[in-house]
């Protein structure tokens, strides 16, 4: 196998780093901006000391995913994309530059202000003066430090559509695939590093006024990393004034092909531009999402729209299904949902197959017996959602010997393969499941519904665009169960390229001609 196939091209990988150091930018603007006047007011007012340290600490405390999380439904500043990234990174850079103004201020020799105000300076010009030159070192270490936290958390943002190196990673995790995983690791990293290095520099030089020669050298090497860094920012500017309409897909492998297929079809048809925003968080976020607007559509399920959204027990009628999921969201969403893109890609549960030849498995019924001494894997959304294990469970009686692991779906069906757990829900099309030798329980009690692809899109995008309907509707039914599972394959297993895959899939169907 070719590694190389799945290395992003050099100008995507430049165009996410583009927008990692415009999160990071503008975050550090916003957060020095606020952090510096907070700890100067602070060592003024001593009492507010605690209350303010107290709310930044506790931003500190709380996991990164869970604060971008939170923020989505957020009035005003939440939502997806970059603003409630920037938002969430400018809230974790505050606490280090608070604090180290805050100290470095007070500890400066009470004798050295005296000084200053025996010279008939005032308030103002003792602070900056005195005070601020003095305490300069601590502040920019303190922004040092918030810098380097601001470029590893910046890789969460990819989970809400903000972009950066992170969408690698998450690519990377749901495919069990390193190679893309170190396309975003390896350049966040070496971001972090220059950070680190050109802060520590410059807090060096604004300190250290002896060695001239040296601190011009260092200057002359800052000064280049802010111009590559400003041609990165104005090259994901640019690509971004280009977008006409946004795709989104949630985070693994089928969702990200499906948005590919989708996007490229809108492209070899019409004029229009299309800015990707896959492996945002899940269902809801991808919801939220299309509904506010962020993105103006993205492929769903119909058996998770009817459950998961619409909060409807769990029915085995296809058509029943769409048609509720498709009036409803019509009516409360102002959603238009099209025709189903050809397959049915229900949950599966599965076991390995020396396992279900050892205890003659064939039916999610059969295992119920063995599932007390058994670990179970399953996504973080599978064990939120009505029709997921929590109905399951009921409707088969499944006991297990400890609560199941959450892990992300690209990790699961490893882990089952390794022996690390002994069941997990995965979906019926996935191509790690022949790769793997898994065995698919057939769900004899009827419990999971029909889940038919059905690209999702606001009305308001296709009363702009119009011919957007017609070119959309030209994929439905035009993908089976055997084509989807292929294209899984060879992204899953082959480690090829989702937009070859894509492109070679749609000009086998003739997709590709321009209209």
């Amino acid at each position: 196998m070719n590694l190389l196939l799945s290395i992003p091209p050099t100008s995507v990988i430049l165009l996410r780093t583009g927008e990692h150091l415009t999160l990071v930018l503008i975050a550090m603007i916003v957060a020095t901006g606020i952090g510096i006047p907070l700890g100067i007011i602070m060592s003024r007012y001593p009492k507010l000391a605690n209350p303010i340290l107290l709310v930044t600490n506790g931003v500190q405390t709380v996991p990164s995913l869970a604060l971008f999380g939170f923020l989505i439904t957020v009035p005003l500043v939440g939502g997806i994309g970059k603003r409630p990234a920037i938002i969430a990174l400018i809230l974790y850079a505050l606490l280090p530059i608070i604090k180290n103004t805050y100290i470095g201020i007070t500890q400066i020799k009470k004798g050295v202000k005296e000084a200053g105000k025996s010279l008939g300076l005032t308030p103002l010009k003792i602070l900056l003066f005195i005070e601020l030159p003095l305490a300069l070192k601590v502040i920019l270490g303190g922004v040092r430090i918030a810098s380097v936290i601001c470029v590893g958390i910046a890789t969460i943002a990819a989970a809400i559509g903000g972009g950066g190196l992170g969408v690698f990673i998450f690519r990377g995790l749901s495919t069990v695939d390193n190679t893309t995983i170190l396309a975003g690791a390896i350049p966040s990293a070496i971001i972090a590093l220059l950070v680190d290095w050109g802060l520590g520099s410059l807090e060096n030089n604004l300190t250290q006024i002896d060695a001239n020669k040296h601190r011009n050298k260092q200057t002359y090497f800052i000064i280049l990393v802010i111009i590559v860094s400003l041609i990165f920012i104005i090259f994901g500017l640019i690509n971004q004034s280009q977008r006409k309409i946004i795709i989104g897909s949630k985070n693994f492998t089928e969702q990200v092909i499906l948005g590919e297929i989708v996007a490229q079809q809108i492209e070899h048809n019409s004029d229009l531009k299309v800015d990707r925003r896959f492996n945002l968080g899940g269902t809801f976020i991808c919801h939220e999402a299309v509904k506010s607007k962020k993105i103006d559509g993205y492929v769903e399920y119909t058996g998770t729209a009817f459950t998961a959204i619409l909060k409807k027990k769990s029915i085995n009628n296809s058509h029943l299904v769409y048609q509720e999921v498709k009036k409803i969201y019509n009516q409360e969403f102002q959603l238009e949902v099209m025709p189903s893109l050809g397959f049915n890609n229900q949950y599966a549960i599965l076991v390995r197959s020396e396992d279900a030849k050892q205890y003659n498995l064939e039916t999610i019924s059969d295992v119920a017996k063995y599932t007390p001494k058994w670990t179970a894997g399953f996504s973080y959304e599978f064990l939120a959602r009505e029709d997921g294990y929590p109905g399951l469970s009921n409707t088969y009686n499944l006991q297990f010997a400890q609560q199941p692991k959450t892990m992300e779906l690209g990790l699961m069906y490893r882990a089952l393969a390794k022996k690390n757990v002994d069941l997990v829900a995965g979906f019926s099309t996935d191509g790690l499941i022949d790769v793997l030798d898994l065995y698919r329980l057939k769900d004899d009690k009827k419990f999971f519904s029909p889940y038919e692809p059905v690209p999702v899109f606001n009305q308001a995008t296709l009363k702009q665009h119009p011919n957007l309907t017609t070119i959309l509707q030209e994929l439905s039914g035009q993908i089976s169960s055997e084509e989807i599972r292929q294209l899984n394959y060879l992204v899953d297993h082959e480690k090829q390229s989702v937009t070859e895959v894509v492109e070679y899939f749609l000009s086998k169907k003739n997709f590709n001609s321009n209209h």
